[in-house]
Protein backbone atom coordinates (compact mmCIF):
# COMPACT_ATOMS: atom_id res chain seq x y z
CA UNK A 1 0.00 0.00 0.00
CA UNK A 2 2.87 2.18 0.36
CA UNK A 3 2.81 3.11 -3.26
CA UNK A 4 -1.20 3.71 -3.02
CA UNK A 5 -2.00 7.19 -3.34
CA UNK A 6 -5.01 8.80 -2.02
CA UNK A 7 -6.61 12.18 -2.17
CA UNK A 8 -8.96 13.48 0.51
CA UNK A 9 -10.72 16.87 0.01
CA UNK A 10 -11.41 18.85 3.50
CA UNK A 11 -9.40 18.79 6.66
CA UNK A 12 -12.51 19.44 9.29
CA UNK A 13 -13.12 16.23 10.90
CA UNK A 14 -13.86 13.27 8.76
CA UNK A 15 -10.91 13.95 6.37
CA UNK A 16 -8.31 14.34 9.28
CA UNK A 17 -10.05 10.95 10.86
CA UNK A 18 -9.82 9.31 7.74
CA UNK A 19 -6.16 9.90 6.79
CA UNK A 20 -5.36 8.90 10.57
CA UNK A 21 -6.59 5.23 9.87
CA UNK A 22 -5.08 5.27 6.08
CA UNK A 23 -1.78 6.25 7.29
CA UNK A 24 -1.97 3.83 9.61
CA UNK A 25 -2.16 1.17 6.75
CA UNK A 26 0.52 2.59 4.79
CA UNK A 27 -1.59 4.41 2.07
CA UNK A 28 0.07 8.02 1.12
CA UNK A 29 -2.24 10.45 2.01
CA UNK A 30 -2.87 14.02 0.94
CA UNK A 31 -5.34 16.05 2.56
CA UNK A 32 -6.21 19.23 0.51
CA UNK A 33 -8.46 22.19 1.98
CA UNK A 34 -10.12 24.97 0.79
CA UNK A 35 -9.69 27.11 3.48
CA UNK A 36 -5.72 28.69 4.37
CA UNK A 37 -5.46 26.94 7.72
CA UNK A 38 -7.14 24.94 10.14
CA UNK A 39 -10.66 26.63 11.22
CA UNK A 40 -11.03 27.43 14.83
CA UNK A 41 -13.72 27.79 16.79
CA UNK A 42 -17.10 26.32 15.43
CA UNK A 43 -20.28 24.44 16.94
CA UNK A 44 -19.94 22.10 19.97
CA UNK A 45 -20.10 18.88 18.51
CA UNK A 46 -20.26 15.29 20.23
CA UNK A 47 -19.01 11.72 20.06
CA UNK A 48 -21.49 9.27 21.60
CA UNK A 49 -21.91 5.28 21.48
CA UNK A 50 -19.39 3.37 18.80
CA UNK A 51 -17.76 6.69 18.04
CA UNK A 52 -16.27 6.38 21.57
CA UNK A 53 -15.20 3.29 20.90
CA UNK A 54 -13.20 4.41 17.37
CA UNK A 55 -11.58 7.17 19.14
CA UNK A 56 -10.51 5.03 21.64
CA UNK A 57 -8.59 2.72 19.14
CA UNK A 58 -7.06 5.47 18.07
CA UNK A 59 -5.77 6.33 20.81
CA UNK A 60 -6.56 9.70 20.83
CA UNK A 61 -9.17 9.46 23.84
CA UNK A 62 -7.55 11.13 26.43
CA UNK A 63 -6.50 13.78 24.22
CA UNK A 64 -10.06 14.30 22.80
CA UNK A 65 -11.38 14.66 26.92
CA UNK A 66 -8.59 17.21 27.54
CA UNK A 67 -9.52 19.51 24.81
CA UNK A 68 -13.97 18.90 25.53
CA UNK A 69 -15.84 21.83 26.73
CA UNK A 70 -16.92 20.01 29.64
CA UNK A 71 -20.73 21.26 29.96
CA UNK A 72 -22.23 19.19 32.92
CA UNK A 73 -25.92 20.63 31.71
CA UNK A 74 -27.83 23.13 30.77
CA UNK A 75 -30.57 25.44 32.10
CA UNK A 76 -33.39 26.52 29.83
CA UNK A 77 -35.13 29.78 30.21
CA UNK A 78 -37.55 31.96 29.57
CA UNK A 79 -37.58 35.59 27.93
CA UNK A 80 -37.33 36.91 31.25
CA UNK A 81 -34.23 34.61 32.26
CA UNK A 82 -36.79 32.48 34.73
CA UNK A 83 -35.47 29.00 34.81
CA UNK A 84 -37.80 26.50 33.43
CA UNK A 85 -36.22 23.19 33.47
CA UNK A 86 -32.91 21.79 33.67
CA UNK A 87 -31.05 18.97 31.55
CA UNK A 88 -27.53 17.02 33.42
CA UNK A 89 -24.78 15.28 30.79
CA UNK A 90 -26.02 12.30 33.71
CA UNK A 91 -29.09 12.41 33.43
CA UNK A 92 -28.82 9.98 29.75
CA UNK A 93 -25.53 7.88 30.53
CA UNK A 94 -23.53 10.95 28.66
CA UNK A 95 -25.39 10.26 25.18
CA UNK A 96 -28.22 12.74 25.58
CA UNK A 97 -28.81 16.06 24.68
CA UNK A 98 -25.84 16.97 26.53
CA UNK A 99 -22.99 14.71 25.97
CA UNK A 100 -20.70 13.44 27.67
CA UNK A 101 -17.75 13.80 24.94
CA UNK A 102 -18.48 17.39 23.71
CA UNK A 103 -16.05 19.53 21.96
CA UNK A 104 -15.43 22.53 19.72
CA UNK A 105 -15.22 21.29 15.92
CA UNK A 106 -12.03 23.63 15.54
CA UNK A 107 -10.48 21.69 18.97
CA UNK A 108 -11.09 18.64 17.90
CA UNK A 109 -10.02 19.29 14.10
CA UNK A 110 -7.10 20.22 15.99
CA UNK A 111 -6.29 16.94 17.64
CA UNK A 112 -6.62 14.86 14.54
CA UNK A 113 -4.22 16.93 12.75
CA UNK A 114 -1.81 16.92 15.59
CA UNK A 115 -1.70 12.99 15.17
CA UNK A 116 -1.88 13.18 11.53
CA UNK A 117 0.53 15.88 10.04
CA UNK A 118 3.57 13.46 10.61
CA UNK A 119 2.10 10.73 8.27
CA UNK A 120 0.09 12.97 5.98
CA UNK A 121 0.60 15.52 3.47
CA UNK A 122 -1.81 18.42 3.71
CA UNK A 123 -2.70 21.32 1.51
CA UNK A 124 -3.99 24.75 2.80
CA UNK A 125 -5.74 27.23 1.04
CA UNK A 126 -6.26 25.39 -2.26
CA UNK A 127 -9.31 23.07 -3.84
CA UNK A 128 -10.20 20.39 -6.39
CA UNK A 129 -11.46 21.93 -9.80
CA UNK A 130 -11.66 18.85 -11.73
CA UNK A 131 -11.57 14.89 -11.72
CA UNK A 132 -11.04 12.54 -14.43
CA UNK A 133 -11.44 9.32 -14.11
CA UNK A 134 -9.22 6.74 -16.00
CA UNK A 135 -8.84 2.76 -15.43
CA UNK A 136 -5.84 2.99 -12.97
CA UNK A 137 -6.61 6.40 -10.94
CA UNK A 138 -8.37 9.95 -11.19
CA UNK A 139 -6.60 12.74 -12.68
CA UNK A 140 -7.01 15.82 -10.57
CA UNK A 141 -6.75 19.29 -11.26
CA UNK A 142 -6.85 21.82 -8.56
CA UNK A 143 -7.66 25.54 -8.06
CA UNK A 144 -4.14 26.76 -8.15
CA UNK A 145 -3.18 25.05 -11.26
CA UNK A 146 -1.79 22.28 -10.53
CA UNK A 147 -2.32 18.40 -11.41
CA UNK A 148 -1.72 15.52 -10.03
CA UNK A 149 -2.80 12.02 -10.25
CA UNK A 150 -4.08 9.40 -7.40
CA UNK A 151 -4.99 6.04 -7.00
CA UNK A 152 -8.49 7.58 -4.84
CA UNK A 153 -10.66 10.18 -4.52
CA UNK A 154 -12.12 10.91 -1.36
CA UNK A 155 -14.42 14.06 -0.80
CA UNK A 156 -15.38 14.64 3.13
CA UNK A 157 -15.98 17.90 2.28
CA UNK A 158 -19.08 18.96 3.95
CA UNK A 159 -22.60 19.41 3.33
CA UNK A 160 -21.55 21.71 0.22
CA UNK A 161 -18.84 19.26 -1.18
CA UNK A 162 -17.22 20.38 -3.97
CA UNK A 163 -16.01 16.53 -4.41
CA UNK A 164 -19.80 15.49 -5.02
CA UNK A 165 -21.21 18.14 -6.97
CA UNK A 166 -17.83 17.26 -9.76
CA UNK A 167 -18.77 13.80 -9.56
CA UNK A 168 -22.12 13.08 -8.82
CA UNK A 169 -23.90 15.96 -9.84
CA UNK A 170 -25.55 19.50 -8.32
CA UNK A 171 -26.17 19.69 -4.56
CA UNK A 172 -29.97 19.94 -5.04
CA UNK A 173 -30.18 16.60 -6.29
CA UNK A 174 -29.08 15.05 -2.84
CA UNK A 175 -29.37 17.84 0.25
CA UNK A 176 -33.31 17.93 1.75
CA UNK A 177 -33.74 20.88 3.69
CA UNK A 178 -35.37 19.72 7.34
CA UNK A 179 -37.10 22.99 7.93
CA UNK A 180 -34.56 24.87 10.26
CA UNK A 181 -31.24 27.08 10.32
CA UNK A 182 -28.50 27.15 12.84
CA UNK A 183 -26.26 29.81 13.57
CA UNK A 184 -23.02 29.89 16.14
CA UNK A 185 -20.37 31.98 17.42
CA UNK A 186 -18.22 33.07 19.89
CA UNK A 187 -18.62 36.18 22.43
CA UNK A 188 -17.34 36.67 25.85
CA UNK A 189 -18.43 34.87 28.44
CA UNK A 190 -20.84 37.41 29.50
CA UNK A 191 -22.75 35.23 31.66
CA UNK A 192 -19.65 33.57 33.55
CA UNK A 193 -20.73 30.25 33.13
CA UNK A 194 -18.67 27.43 33.94
CA UNK A 195 -19.21 23.51 32.21
CA UNK A 196 -22.87 24.95 31.79
CA UNK A 197 -25.01 26.02 29.11
CA UNK A 198 -28.28 28.80 29.48
CA UNK A 199 -31.24 28.04 26.24
CA UNK A 200 -34.21 30.19 25.48
CA UNK A 201 -36.93 28.97 23.46
CA UNK A 202 -38.87 30.82 21.74
CA UNK A 203 -41.83 29.78 19.25
CA UNK A 204 -40.19 28.87 16.44
CA UNK A 205 -37.16 30.08 17.26
CA UNK A 206 -34.26 29.93 20.34
CA UNK A 207 -30.63 30.91 21.27
CA UNK A 208 -28.38 30.22 24.00
CA UNK A 209 -25.15 30.37 25.63
CA UNK A 210 -22.41 27.39 25.73
CA UNK A 211 -19.61 28.00 28.86
CA UNK A 212 -16.38 27.31 26.58
CA UNK A 213 -14.46 25.23 29.79
CA UNK A 214 -13.82 27.57 32.47
CA UNK A 215 -12.48 30.26 30.15
CA UNK A 216 -13.34 34.05 29.16
CA UNK A 217 -15.35 32.65 26.01
CA UNK A 218 -18.32 31.24 25.58
CA UNK A 219 -20.23 29.89 22.21
CA UNK A 220 -23.30 31.38 21.08
CA UNK A 221 -25.95 29.92 19.25
CA UNK A 222 -29.11 30.95 17.31
CA UNK A 223 -32.29 28.88 16.00
CA UNK A 224 -34.68 29.37 13.46
CA UNK A 225 -37.85 27.31 11.95
CA UNK A 226 -37.89 28.76 8.77
CA UNK A 227 -39.05 27.03 5.01
CA UNK A 228 -35.69 27.29 2.35
CA UNK A 229 -34.26 30.12 1.82
CA UNK A 230 -31.96 31.34 -0.58
CA UNK A 231 -28.77 32.55 -0.38
CA UNK A 232 -25.20 32.20 -0.80
CA UNK A 233 -23.65 29.95 1.98
CA UNK A 234 -20.32 31.60 1.28
CA UNK A 235 -21.65 35.27 1.92
CA UNK A 236 -20.89 35.74 5.87
CA UNK A 237 -22.92 39.27 5.81
CA UNK A 238 -25.76 37.77 3.77
CA UNK A 239 -26.07 34.84 6.79
CA UNK A 240 -26.00 37.85 9.55
CA UNK A 241 -28.69 39.61 8.06
CA UNK A 242 -30.89 36.81 7.72
CA UNK A 243 -30.09 36.12 11.49
CA UNK A 244 -31.37 39.93 12.20
CA UNK A 245 -34.23 39.26 10.63
CA UNK A 246 -35.29 35.37 12.05
CA UNK A 247 -34.09 36.96 15.84
CA UNK A 248 -36.05 40.16 15.80
CA UNK A 249 -37.88 40.66 18.50
CA UNK A 250 -36.40 38.28 20.52
CA UNK A 251 -35.42 38.64 24.58
CA UNK A 252 -33.65 37.59 27.23
CA UNK A 253 -29.71 37.92 26.06
CA UNK A 254 -30.05 37.85 22.32
CA UNK A 255 -30.07 41.26 21.89
CA UNK A 256 -26.80 41.42 22.92
CA UNK A 257 -25.61 38.38 21.20
CA UNK A 258 -26.98 40.16 17.97
CA UNK A 259 -24.43 42.61 18.96
CA UNK A 260 -21.51 40.72 19.45
CA UNK A 261 -22.17 38.62 16.27
CA UNK A 262 -20.09 40.94 13.98
CA UNK A 263 -17.09 40.64 16.52
CA UNK A 264 -17.23 37.16 15.77
CA UNK A 265 -13.93 35.66 14.24
CA UNK A 266 -15.62 32.16 13.53
CA UNK A 267 -19.32 32.54 12.56
CA UNK A 268 -20.66 29.72 11.23
CA UNK A 269 -24.86 30.00 9.45
CA UNK A 270 -26.11 26.81 8.09
CA UNK A 271 -29.39 25.04 7.26
CA UNK A 272 -30.77 21.54 8.74
CA UNK A 273 -30.39 19.60 5.96
CA UNK A 274 -29.73 15.50 5.31
CA UNK A 275 -27.53 14.72 2.26
CA UNK A 276 -29.26 11.51 1.05
CA UNK A 277 -27.84 9.48 -1.83
CA UNK A 278 -28.24 6.12 -3.35
CA UNK A 279 -24.76 5.27 -3.86
CA UNK A 280 -21.72 6.85 -1.67
CA UNK A 281 -19.24 6.18 -4.75
CA UNK A 282 -18.75 6.13 -8.53
CA UNK A 283 -15.42 4.41 -9.88
CA UNK A 284 -12.20 5.46 -8.06
CA UNK A 285 -14.60 8.84 -6.09
CA UNK A 286 -15.75 8.23 -2.94
CA UNK A 287 -17.61 10.47 -0.23
CA UNK A 288 -17.38 10.45 3.93
CA UNK A 289 -19.36 12.36 6.64
CA UNK A 290 -21.43 14.87 6.02
CA UNK A 291 -21.06 14.79 2.36
CA UNK A 292 -22.22 11.42 1.42
CA UNK A 293 -24.62 10.93 4.56
CA UNK A 294 -24.81 14.64 6.73
CA UNK A 295 -27.52 13.26 9.52
CA UNK A 296 -28.45 16.76 10.34
CA UNK A 297 -26.96 18.94 13.48
CA UNK A 298 -30.40 17.85 14.85
CA UNK A 299 -29.54 14.61 15.14
CA UNK A 300 -26.33 15.01 16.95
CA UNK A 301 -24.28 12.29 15.63
CA UNK A 302 -22.58 14.06 12.27
CA UNK A 303 -19.55 14.07 13.95
CA UNK A 304 -20.15 10.19 15.39
CA UNK A 305 -20.90 9.09 11.79
CA UNK A 306 -17.79 11.05 10.65
CA UNK A 307 -15.55 9.14 13.29
CA UNK A 308 -16.92 5.37 12.63
CA UNK A 309 -17.11 6.07 8.61
CA UNK A 310 -13.49 6.78 8.48
CA UNK A 311 -12.78 3.70 10.52
CA UNK A 312 -15.00 1.54 8.08
CA UNK A 313 -13.79 2.88 5.02
CA UNK A 314 -10.07 2.43 5.76
CA UNK A 315 -10.28 -0.59 7.02
CA UNK A 316 -11.91 -1.59 3.66
CA UNK A 317 -9.88 -0.01 1.64
CA UNK A 318 -6.97 -1.76 2.93
CA UNK A 319 -9.14 -4.93 2.77
CA UNK A 320 -9.21 -4.70 -1.19
CA UNK A 321 -8.74 -1.04 -3.23
CA UNK A 322 -11.44 -2.36 -5.91
CA UNK A 323 -13.98 -3.49 -3.23
CA UNK A 324 -13.72 -1.24 -0.69
CA UNK A 325 -16.11 1.69 -1.07
CA UNK A 326 -19.08 -1.13 -2.00
CA UNK A 327 -17.99 -2.93 1.10
CA UNK A 328 -17.86 0.12 3.08
CA UNK A 329 -20.99 1.54 2.25
CA UNK A 330 -22.62 -2.24 2.70
CA UNK A 331 -21.08 -1.88 6.36
CA UNK A 332 -22.37 1.62 7.26
CA UNK A 333 -25.64 2.21 5.20
CA UNK A 334 -28.18 0.50 8.11
CA UNK A 335 -26.64 2.83 10.71
CA UNK A 336 -26.34 6.32 8.49
CA UNK A 337 -29.86 5.13 7.78
CA UNK A 338 -31.24 4.99 11.24
CA UNK A 339 -29.02 8.14 12.42
CA UNK A 340 -31.24 9.95 9.59
CA UNK A 341 -34.35 8.94 10.81
CA UNK A 342 -33.50 9.99 14.08
CA UNK A 343 -32.35 13.33 12.90
CA UNK A 344 -35.76 13.59 10.42
CA UNK A 345 -37.82 12.92 13.82
CA UNK A 346 -35.56 15.64 16.12
CA UNK A 347 -36.53 18.26 13.52
CA UNK A 348 -40.08 17.77 13.99
CA UNK A 349 -39.71 18.69 17.47
CA UNK A 350 -37.20 21.20 17.71
CA UNK A 351 -38.87 24.21 17.82
CA UNK A 352 -42.41 24.76 19.51
CA UNK A 353 -45.10 25.91 17.16
CA UNK A 354 -46.91 27.70 19.93
CA UNK A 355 -46.97 29.02 23.75
CA UNK A 356 -48.58 26.22 24.76
CA UNK A 357 -46.80 23.75 23.45
CA UNK A 358 -43.60 26.06 25.05
CA UNK A 359 -45.14 25.34 28.19
CA UNK A 360 -45.22 21.31 27.53
CA UNK A 361 -41.70 21.21 26.42
CA UNK A 362 -40.46 22.46 29.69
CA UNK A 363 -43.05 20.21 31.69
CA UNK A 364 -41.73 17.44 28.81
CA UNK A 365 -37.84 18.03 29.73
CA UNK A 366 -38.80 17.96 33.51
CA UNK A 367 -40.19 15.13 33.45
CA UNK A 368 -37.80 13.06 30.74
CA UNK A 369 -35.37 13.51 33.95
CA UNK A 370 -37.44 10.90 36.43
CA UNK A 371 -35.54 7.99 36.18
CA UNK A 372 -38.38 5.66 34.73
CA UNK A 373 -38.48 8.21 31.77
CA UNK A 374 -34.53 9.47 31.35
CA UNK A 375 -33.89 5.44 31.18
CA UNK A 376 -36.58 5.06 28.04
CA UNK A 377 -34.72 7.98 26.62
CA UNK A 378 -31.59 6.45 27.28
CA UNK A 379 -32.14 3.54 25.82
CA UNK A 380 -33.86 4.65 22.77
CA UNK A 381 -30.83 6.80 21.76
CA UNK A 382 -28.15 4.49 22.97
CA UNK A 383 -29.72 1.74 20.23
CA UNK A 384 -29.16 4.72 17.63
CA UNK A 385 -25.68 5.53 18.39
CA UNK A 386 -24.74 2.19 19.36
CA UNK A 387 -26.47 0.78 15.88
CA UNK A 388 -23.39 -0.72 14.42
CA UNK A 389 -21.08 -3.45 15.48
CA UNK A 390 -17.29 -2.43 14.16
CA UNK A 391 -15.80 -4.51 12.59
CA UNK A 392 -11.82 -5.90 13.79
CA UNK A 393 -9.66 -4.48 11.20
CA UNK A 394 -5.92 -5.12 11.78
CA UNK A 395 -4.90 -1.77 12.57
CA UNK A 396 -7.18 -1.37 15.25
CA UNK A 397 -4.58 -3.41 17.36
CA UNK A 398 -1.52 -1.91 16.36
Amino acid sequence: MADTKILISGASVAGPALAFWLARYGFQVTVVERAPSLRPGGQAVDLRGTAKEVARRMGLDERIRAACTDTKGETLVDRKNRTKATIRADDFDGDGVVAEIEILRGDLTEVLYEATKETTEYVFGDRITALDERADGVDVTFAGGARRTYDMVIGADGLHSGVRALAFGEESRFVRHLGSYLAFFTVPNRLGLRNWAVGYDDVGRSAGIRAVRDGDEAMAYFGFAAEKVDYDYRDVEAQKALVREFAAGMEWEAPWLLDRMDEAPDFYFDSCAQVIMESWSRGRVGLLGDAAFCPSPLSGQGTSLAFVGAYVLAGELAAGLDTGLKRYEAVMREFVEKTQAMGRENAESIFAKSRTALRMRYVMMRVMRLKPFAALASRKMRDVVNGIDLPDYPASRI
